[in-house]
């Protein structure tokens, strides 16, 4: 099947002072865009070949053999989403994408590990972008950026699966403190790699989320800077008319040729995991503080299964002044997800009732395991004894546990 989208351009009140907020950080931390049912074959960018013997021979499906014949998973929800497999490229973009293709099909098994990594975050992340309008292609940015690893950190200092600097995720309100990293955040990260992309596009390239893209690695500066130089020697100022950095000419490429892989991955030889066409995780929205020990014995989930959906956590437990969502596995039942919330409401309520003012700490304790006793985060701990180190903490010390 081919697919075409008519793209909305969304244009954010709050743009421009948060554009100019990311091209400061930009600069001292760049950041390394009626359905038609076609029987013919696709090719990988340009259809303009098969059209006329398409017309030769009619086949009529039914509306539900058509089904039957194509079932829909993840994979082909986000192929129907792709929008830039009918460009027509000039022959040196298309060798560009090609010799990354040739880069991914010479190790499939990278392929098939990367892929079976994004299964909890796909169906979700491709469901964000198609309610946007946007190119499914954008879907596959972690691909490219982290290999799909919610927990990866760059030696740079670029962290989460949309790999942002601490700058830009200062700027577009990523919270960062000892309990909570917002760039792990699956959630909160996609979302605001999505607006920043969409930002950047209206802001600075007309809705050109290509150029966006070449910005979102390199900076929006670097990419003006490179558009005025095509466009002073008579170019367009496309991302394939720019001299850029040779991370950010290849960027592009990459997302490009694992997109053509995807969209026809037999013809490629590569095996893709099934993914169910609904997202992985169900969001539980929390008032009050909860570990993921609390949580998995409640739900009778692995505590791994918890940390892995939750990987902004950084302590093992959610704290509201951070974050409020936790995400769990979609298959929880309704009843225990709302006994998790009531749960917490609960426990706020006794452990503010029956909470000492002090602990005196014994051999062998520890500032998280305190905190996580006493229902506070070993950040609030830490704040109100003016503890600057937890390994600083000593055999009876005496702990400070509230404001009272």
């Amino acid at each position: 099947m081919t697919y075409r989208t008519i793209r909305q351009r969304l244009l954010l009140g709050a743009g421009s002072t948060v554009i100019m907020s990311l091209l400061l950080a930009a600069a001292a931390n760049s950041q390394a865009s009626a359905n038609q049912y076609d029987p013919s074959p696709r090719s990988a960018f340009n259809t303009s070949d098969a059209s006329a013997s398409s017309h030769s021979t009619v086949t009529h499906v039914h509306f539900w053999e058509e089904l039957m014949l194509e079932p829909q998973d993840a994979w082909s929800k986000l192929r129907e989403s792709f929008h830039w497999r009918e460009q027509s490229l000039s022959a040196d973009a298309q060798a560009r994408v090609d010799e990354w293709i040739d880069h991914y099909r010479s190790s499939p098994e990278n392929i098939v590990e990367i892929t079976g990594r994004a299964s909890p975050w796909l169906a979700w992340i491709t469901q964000q972008i198609s309610d946007r309008n946007l190119p499914g292609e954008l879907a596959l940015i972690p691909f490219v950026e982290s290999s799909f690893d919610p927990s990866a950190r760059s030696h740079r200092g670029a962290a989460g699966l949309w790999q942002f600097m601490p700058g830009t995720g200062d700027a577009l309100g990523l919270v960062r403190n000892g309990n909570y990293d917002g760039r792990l955040d699956v959630v909160t990260s996609t979302n605001a790699a999505l607006d920043y992309l969409e930002m950047q596009a209206d802001q600075w390239y007309e809705g050109d989320l290509q150029l966006s893209l070449a910005a979102y690695n390199a900076g929006a500066g670097t990419v003006n800077k490179a558009k005025q130089r095509a466009e002073s020697q008579g170019l367009r100022g496309k991302y394939w008319d720019l001299s850029l950095p040779q991370e950010t000419m290849q960027y592009l490429p990459k997302l490009l040729a694992i997109a053509t892989i995807i969209d026809d991955p037999e013809r490629y030889n590569i095996s893709l995991p099934d993914i169910h066409t609904e997202p992985a995780f169900a969001k539980v929205k929390l008032e009050h503080s909860v570990t993921l020990s609390e949580a998995s014995k409640l739900l009778r989930v692995d505590k791994s299964a918890l940390a892995e959906l939750n990987p902004g956590l950084l302590n093992g437990a959610l704290n509201p002044s951070s974050a409020q969502t936790l995400l769990v596995p979609e298959d929880v039942n309704h009843d225990v997800l709302a006994e998790l919330s009531n749960g917490a409401n609960q426990r706020q309520t006794i452990a503010n009732a029956d909470t000492p003012d002090t602990y005196r700490v014994e051999s062998g304790d520890s500032l998280s395991a305190i905190a996580n006793r006493y229902n506070l985060s070993a950040q609030e701990l830490m704040r109100l004894n003016e503890i600057e180190r937890p390994e600083a903490l000593q055999a009876g010390q005496l702990l400070t546990l509230s404001e009272r």
